[in-house]
């Protein structure tokens, strides 16, 4: 049954309310009233939130704004008699996974890239979000000749613990992609977040740019060399958690966009016409990047006028058309308050890369006045721009709930998200170390999390619009990097007061 749209008002929120509207703030988060979004604080602190997933010795000062976080996993890769420090916990867990990181990785930058003339001063903080990430992935794919680190952590010894990142001693087994044991799906990630990073940090840093595009290409060409998927390779290290169920030709291809998009070299135009094409789907994630690569590349059809590039138009308008909801051709289930809603682990990953490609797409649309049809129908670019706003309003509390699933973003936000550090109480208040077992008792208490992890979407609503902000609900109440990775973008987006 559908949750109403109206609710009642206790005399808490009745007051919140009245801080609100006098621009007030609780400790340091503002509350900023749903219904009428704040897209501007909404992506500082989507870009905020990667201080608390940050892996390895942490900065001092206003480099690190979260103050509960300490280091940790400063010998991470000393299994393997090298230094893989650094880098970001996927999600709500201990554990460095290669795989979903690069895609953060490569989405912030493509953020950065298209829209970094909006973000203002979160320009700056978005390219050092960028950079944690990329020189960690710089370590795995230098640190030995002929392998390809893909992740550290042991995630099933992991997910038995509930363990602050600073007090973890579980197993930090280094898993790694090689010849005879291939990764083509990670290291085509790999090189696509590498490669486009490289184009953010071009004039700002051209010698670590530098380092980034070349290491790419030679990750790259490690992906096309020696083909295969890194689930057949890991198994369990990395199954069910971030298994390659697309397989490895959709990362081939995001790769070779990327690195063409970087290089314009015509070996990677080259490369992709050898492929001949990919899948149509109706999803874009860290998983299946088919969608993503056609929309980079619809640039070279739409503002070239490239007709070798025709193709991936097609194709990007074609997943435009399965996902609008008045298209004859949508594949696409919608909530009744108006969420796109594909999946129900983490449904809220989709949105956000979704919502990225959307607002990307009619960006590009804009500049040249182009139109498509789906059907009978013409797509305009405010189309696209009308529907991604409602999913980042809906994201922000424009819903049936009026709810943030943005942690610190307006009155009412999800308060005990699945996540170890949040969750349990800091160093800073509990110094002694709270082990393995200790913690579940942090774990499944009704109290709201100690550690506000600011700027953290969870992975939302159910498909009837419900969200029961409880801890042991992972799908729902877990936060992921790349929720927010894709995110932020589309933030900036609408914070430059873009509506086509």
């Amino acid at each position: 049954m559908a949750m109403s749209r109206t609710t009642t008002l206790s005399f808490f929120s009745l007051f919140i309310c009245v801080l609100i509207s006098l621009g007030s703030t609780i400790g340091n988060v503002q509350l900023v009233q749903a219904g009428n979004p704040n897209y501007r604080d909404a992506l500082a602190k989507s870009i905020l939130f990667f201080h608390g997933q940050r892996s390895g010795k942490l900065p001092s000062g206003a480099a690190q704004q979260m103050t509960w976080r300490s280091n940790s996993g400063l010998s991470d890769g000393r299994l393997a008699q090298v230094d893989l420090t650094g880098g970001y916990y996927d999600a709500g867990d201990n554990v460095k996974f290669n795989l979903p990181m690069a895609f953060t990785t490569t989405m912030l930058s493509w953020g950065a890239l298209e829209y970094g003339e909006k973000m203002g001063p979160q320009l700056a903080s978005t390219q050092e979000a960028i950079r944690w990430s990329a020189t960690y992935l710089l370590k795995c794919a230098t640190a030995t000749p002929g392998k390809l680190y893909v992740g550290v952590g042991d995630p099933n010894a992991d997910h038995k613990c509930w363990v602050r990142p600073e007090d973890m001693d579980q197993a930090r087994t280094v898993y790694s992609v090689s010849s005879s044991n291939p990764g083509s799906d990670v290291a085509g990630e790999t090189a696509a977040a590498l490669a486009a990073a490289s184009m953010v940090f071009r004039k700002v840093d051209p010698k670590y740019s530098a380092l980034l595009l070349s290491t790419a290409k030679k990750v790259f060409q490690f992906a096309i060399q020696y083909r295969g998927s890194y689930s057949d390779s890991l198994g369990s290290a990395v199954c069910p958690f971030y298994c390659s169920y697309s397989g490895f030709k959709d990362e081939l291809m995001w790769g070779a966009a990327w690195l063409l998009t970087a290089t314009n070299d015509a070996f990677y135009s080259n490369f992709l016409n050898s492929m001949g094409g990919g899948d149509s789907p109706d999803i874009f994630s860290w998983d299946n990047k088919y969608a993503g690569a056609y929309v980079l590349l619809s640039r070279k059809a739409i503002l070239s006028n490239d007709k070798k590039f025709d193709s991936y138009k097609q194709q990007a308008e074609q997943f435009m058309c399965r996902i609008l909801p008045n298209s004859p051709s949508s594949s696409t289930q919608y909530t009744q308050g108006g969420l796109i809603y594909k999946l129900p682990g983490s449904n809220l990953q989709y949105v956000t890369s979704i919502t990225f490609l959307l607002t990307t797409y009619s960006k590009l649309m804009s500049s040249t006045k182009h139109t498509f049809n789906c059907g009978n129908l013409v797509v305009t670019p405010s189309a696209l721009s009308s529907l991604a706003k409602r999913q980042v309003d809906y994201i922000l509390g424009e819903n049936p709930k009026r709810m943030s699933y943005m942690v610190g973003y307006g009155a009412n936000y999800p308060k005990r998200i699945h996540h170890r550090g949040s969750s349990l109480p800091s160093l800073a208040t509990h110094p002694q170390r709270i082990g393995c077992d200790a913690g579940f008792q942090f774990f499944y208490s009704s109290n709201p999390n100690p550690n506000i992890l600011v700027g953290a979407v969870v992975g939302g609503p159910d498909q009837n619009d419900g969200f029961p902000d409880d801890r042991n609900d992972y799908s729902h109440s877990e936060p992921a990097t790349y929720i927010n990775g894709a995110l932020v973008g589309s933030l900036a987006y609408f914070a430059g007061g873009n509506l086509n």
